[in-house]
């Protein structure tokens, strides 16, 4: 019921002829952190920039309020992560082609470089953003849109994303060599659900998460047992728990480890699917990605 009278909010909006009036600026909207972080760099002062998800929010799981359809109807220009992430605002997605720009930046990517999955509804792994490389065409794409929609600071756009270009480009240099301290036996990432593969796929790590690809899949006893088998198997020392997935899956599996006579700690909380609070290191995208990467390297040492 709720969608549908969301969704009749959204038909209504969009046939009306009002808009507020504003700075000048254009008037952008994202739905991740991360995309929220990444437009603010390119875009700078010269956009008028609301995220709808804040730290801690499961993408998966997020469910647009009125007042986000308002955001987004009087949008100049939509950025969404896409390949279903953002899988309960898709009907709004939808229904805005035709009326606004909404940029799907995860389907702008080449499906031969995706990571394939049987039992997600898009049949790609949506967790693109913890491929550098995939990131920074994020932010290409993000540099290209912004311009076509507001060509007065084309120019500004572009020096600001050659300034990120390398700021993402030294992150990568920075997490391969704190990486590479880590013994290739020891790499072997367990997390509250499947976010990291993108992240396994680009610096050699086993990836295993309890739930699938969605948090929207819940655990069952028999996953939670299979898992703490591997665990033991493998003298795993540490697991971690996420940001924007509650706690008592992976405490659950410890526990599990432990009632089988084997120690396993809790390595720390990863920031799998937001970021970190804003104005702290971990809200934004780089300093996400070195806190992550140096409390992996850490546990599992």
């Amino acid at each position: 019921m709720k969608k549908l009278i969301v969704l009749a909010i959204l038909t209504l909006l969009i046939s009306c002829n009002d808009k507020a009036t504003d700075d000048g600026r254009i008037k952008v909207v994202t739905t991740t952190t991360m995309l929220t972080d990444a437009v603010s760099e390119i875009g700078g002062d010269n956009i008028s920039l609301e995220g709808l998800m804040g730290a801690g929010v499961d993408p998966h799981l997020y469910k647009a309020s009125e007042g986000d359809v308002s955001k987004l109807y009087n949008a100049d220009i939509i950025f969404y992560s896409g390949l279903h992430l953002e899988g309960k605002l898709v009907d709004i997605f939808e229904k805005m082609e035709g009326s606004k720009n909404t940029v799907s930046l995860g389907d702008r990517l080449p499906k031969e470089q995706l990571i394939a999955s049987e039992n997600f509804a898009s049949n790609f792994d949506p967790h693109v953003w913890f491929n550098i490389q995939f990131f920074k065409q994020f932010a290409q794409i993000i540099t290209e849109e912004l311009s076509k929609a507001d060509p007065k600071n084309a120019e500004s756009y572009s020096e600001n994303n050659t300034i990120y270009q390398k700021k993402l480009d030294n992150l990568e240099s920075e997490v391969k060599a704190i990486i590479a301290t880590l013994p290739k036996e020891k790499r072997i990432l367990v997390t509250a659900h499947d976010a990291f593969n993108y992240f396994g796929k680009a610096y050699d790590f086993k990836v295993v998460g309890l739930q699938g690809i969605s948090t929207a899949t819940e655990a069952g006893v028999k996953d939670v047992q299979n898992l703490s088998d591997f665990i033991i198997q493998n003298n795993i020392k540490a697991i971690f728990v996420e940001s924007s997935v509650p706690r008592r899956t992976i405490e659950a599996l410890r526990a599990s480890v432990l009632s089988k006579n084997h120690n396993v700690e809790i390595g720390g909380s990863l920031y799998s699917d937001a970021l970190g609070n804003t104005g702290t290191v971990e809200g934004t995208y780089i300093g996400m990605f070195k806190y992550n990467v140096n409390t992996i390297v850490n546990a599992l040492k």
